[in-house]
């Protein structure tokens, strides 16, 4: 046992030595490439497609001049309970920032994706753009009703 106790105490004080190679604190050395400034590669370029309706059951939206309050103010406590983990207003998030969502997306495109997220992951060629910059992380299907996508797009008219 005391032989057992002294080569512990040996271990111990072996380990506390100073050791003057050790780096103190994280280092990390850029290389000459890595210091470019950051230029969007080609993989995070996101056509800006307006024409593009999606796929789903919505084949045409025209939105009024005017938002709808009422329908904003249900599709604000719609997207705060079920879009909020993964998007932000004005900063990405694990997915996309939603202001200014129709200056890049149709309102069809939009509310299809948010009834049918599934099969636009598939087949949609800006869905599964925006996929693959978002590191492959899927939107999950909310099941939304067509009057709850409809109030939530109307909320994002407004940010």
């Amino acid at each position: 046992m005391k032989k057992g106790l002294i080569i512990y105490l040996i271990m111990i004080l072996i380990s506390c030595g100073s050791n003057d190679k050790k780096k103190k604190g994280f280092q990390y050395n850029r290389t000459q490439s890595e210091t470019k400034k950051n230029e969007p590669s080609e993989t995070n370029k996101i056509p800006i497609d307006l024409n593009n309706k999606g796929i789903g059951p919505i084949k045409e939206l025209v939105f009024d001049d005017a938002i709808n309050k009422t329908m904003a103010d249900e599709g604000k406590k719609a997207f705060t309970l079920k879009c909020t983990a993964c998007h932000m207003a004005e900063r990405k998030l694990i997915g996309p920032a939603m202001k200014g969502i129709y200056e890049r997306r149709s309102p069809e495109w939009v509310i299809n994706f948010l009834l049918n997220p599934t099969q636009m992951l598939k087949e949609d060629p800006i869905a599964i753009a925006l996929l693959k910059k978002y590191n492959n992380i899927l939107m999950l299907n909310q099941n939304l009703t067509q009057e709850e996508a409809r109030a939530i797009s109307e909320y994002l008219r407004m940010l």
